[in-house]
C-alpha cells in the first residue's frame, strides 16, 4: 500500500513511521510519500525515517517530493497533517487574541477561529485534488482544527474523509487504568466535537464503572483530568470532560496564565523546532537522537500553564507518548484489511446526535470496517454540554462560510458568536489583527 503524508516534513511524522515499522501483516504499507512545501524540513524528516529503518528489514520505502499532485497520484490512504502559516502562524494567532485579552490556543477560540479561516481554503483545494487524482483514497485527517477541517474537506470526499484525535483515546486509557480495567476491554461512551467532549460512562463486559470512579473523590483526582478540573467539579457534571474543555471551565485563570507567560505554546513550539531544524542542517548531526530529544521537551511542556494554573504538577510519566499515530494506524489497517475495530473519530453525524444535523462533524465511538467509520447512536447530551455543542458547531459553520465566501462580515460573525470572545467590538479588532499579521487571509473583504 502507498501512504502519502501531507505535511511531511513535519516534527510528528517519525512517530507515524515508527509505528509503520512495527506492522508485519499482509497488506501493510510499502511505500510513504512526504510531501512538504520546505524542502529543507522535508530532507530533515528523511534523515530521522533513515535512521528509524536502520537494520528493519522491509521497512517502507520513503520518497520526497514538493509537488502536491505527484504525492496524491495512487496514493492508497493520505494522512493530512498540514499547517498553514506554520508555526510562526500559530506564535501570531494567540499574541493577537492575548492582546485582546482573549485566548488564542490554535484549536479553542479566537486563535482555533483564525487558524481555521487560513486552513479551511487550503484543505479545501486538497480534498478537490484527492478527489481528482486518487478518488479511491482515504483522507485521514490529523489537521487542526481537526472537527472544523474534516467537515470542510467531506463536502468534496464525503465519508472517505475521516479525523484523528487522540485526547479522547488518552482519557479513556487513564479512566480505565485508574480504574483497575483494560483499555482494550472498555467501551468509551464519548461524545461531542472536536477538543469538547465528554466521557460519560465506560462499560467493561457490561457494566459502567464511572460511577464508581465519580464517587470516590481520592481517586478521581489521581490522574491528568481529575487534577486539570478538581473532583468536586467533575462530580458536578457527572462526566469527565476533554482536557481542552478547561479553556472553558477555567477560561480567565488560562487567559492570565498565557498572558504571564514568559512565551505563548506556538512561540515555544516555533523555536524549539527552529533548532532541530537548524541542527538538521550539519551532515555529521544524529538525526534520532536530536529528534527524541526535542519531542521528549515538546510532550513534557504540553499544557503546562493549565497545570500550572490548576496545581496539577507535572505531566505523568504514561502521558508521555502521544497517541495520535496508532490511532491512525489502527484506522487505516480497519478499512484496509477488514479488521473491525471501534475507534474514537471524528465523522459526520448521520443523526447519532440529535441536536445536530447530519452533516455536521462530531467526534463519537465509530465502528471501523473496510466501508469506514460508522458512528454508534449515543444518548442525548445534558443541557449544559448541548449549549457549548451547538454554540461552537454555529462558530464552525462562520467559519466555512466566511472561507467559501471571503466574507469579511461571516468572519467577524464567527468571532463574535465564540463562547470565548465576548464582544463583537473585539470580534472587530480580532479580525484587523489576523489580517493585518496573515497574508493567507487576505481574501477576507
Amino acid at each position: 500500500m502507498r501512504l502519502t503524508i501531507l505535511g511531511g516534513g513535519g516534527f510528528r511524522v517519525p512517530l507515524v513511521y515508527g509505528a509503520l515499522l512495527g506492522d508485519r501483516a499482509e497488506g501493510r504499507v510499502t511505500q510513504v510519500v512526504l510531501h512538504d512545501l520546505d524542502a529543507g524540513r522535508l530532507s530533515a524528516v528523511a534523515r530521522v525515517l533513515a535512521e528509524q529503518a536502520a537494520g528493519v528489514p522491509d521497512a517502507p520505502a520513503v520518497t520526497v517530493t514538493t509537488d502536491l499532485d505527484e504525492a496524491l497520484r495512487g496514493a492508497d490512504f493520505v494522512f493530512s497533517a498540514i499547517r498553514v502559516g506554520g508555526l510562526e502562524g500559530r506564535a501570531a494567532d494567540e499574541r493577537v487574541a492575548l492582546d485582546q485579552g482573549v485566548l488564542g490556543q490554535e484549536t479553542v477560540g479566537a486563535g482555533g477561529i483564525a487558524y481555521g479561516l487560513r486552513t479551511v481554503p487550503v484543505a479545501v483545494d486538497i480534498a478537490q485534488r484527492v478527489a481528482r487524482l486518487a478518488p479511491d483514497a482515504w483522507v485521514i485527517n490529523f489537521t487542526n482544527p481537526a472537527g472544523l477541517v474534516t467537515e470542510a474537506m467531506s463536502r468534496h470526499l464525503g465519508d472517505r474523509v475521516i479525523g484523528i484525535c487522540d485526547s479522547p483515546v488518552g482519557l479513556g486509557r487513564r479512566i480505565a487504568k485508574i480504574l483497575g480495567a483494560d483499555p482494550r476491554e472498555a467501551w468509551i461512551d464519548y461524545v461531542g466535537l472536536n477538543h469538547l467532549g465528554w466521557v460519560r460512562g465506560l462499560r467493561v463486559a457490561g457494566r459502567d464503572e464511572l460511577p464508581r470512579l465519580l464517587a470516590d473523590p481520592e481517586l478521581l483526582g489521581s490522574f491528568e483530568e481529575g487534577k486539570l478540573f478538581g473532583p468536586e467539579w467533575l462530580q458536578s457534571l457527572g462526566a469527565v470532560p476533554n482536557e481542552y474543555l478547561h479553556y472553558y471551565y477555567f477560561n480567565r485563570e488560562a487567559v492570565r496564565a498565557y498572558q504571564e507567560a514568559e512565551k505563548t505554546r506556538g512561540a515555544f513550539l516555533r523555536d524549539q523546532q527552529a533548532r532541530f531544524y537548524d541542527e538538521m542542517k550539519r551532515p555529521d548531526a544524529a538525526a534520532l537522537t536530536a529528534w527524541d530529544r526535542t519531542r521528549a521537551e515538546r510532550e513534557a511542556t504540553y499544557m503546562s500553564e493549565n497545570r500550572e494554573t490548576a496545581g496539577a504538577g507535572e505531566r505523568d510519566a504514561d502521558d508521555l507518548s502521544g497517541g495520535y499515530e496508532k490511532v491512525a494506524l489502527a484506522l487505516m489497517r480497519a478499512i484496509a484489511r477488514d479488521e473491525r475495530t471501534t475507534l474514537i473519530l471524528n465523522v459526520r453525524n448521520r443523526g447519532t446526535l440529535s441536536v445536530l444535523d447530519t452533516e455536521a462533524v462530531i467526534e463519537v465511538p465509530c465502528l471501523v470496517d473496510a466501508n469506514g467509520a460508522h458512528p454508534v447512536a449515543v444518548d442525548p447530551l445534558p443541557d449544559h454540554a448541548t449549549g457549548l455543542v451547538c454554540a461552537v458547531k454555529a462558530v464552525e459553520r462562520e467559519v466555512l462560510s466566511a472561507a467559501e465566501s471571503g466574507s469579511r462580515t461571516n468572519a467577524v460573525k464567527a468571532f463574535a458568536l465564540h463562547p470565548l470572545v465576548d464582544s463583537v467590538n473585539v470580534a472587530r479588532n480580532l479580525v484587523d489583527g489576523y489580517t493585518s499579521v496573515h497574508p493567507g487571509l487576505a481574501y477576507l473583504k
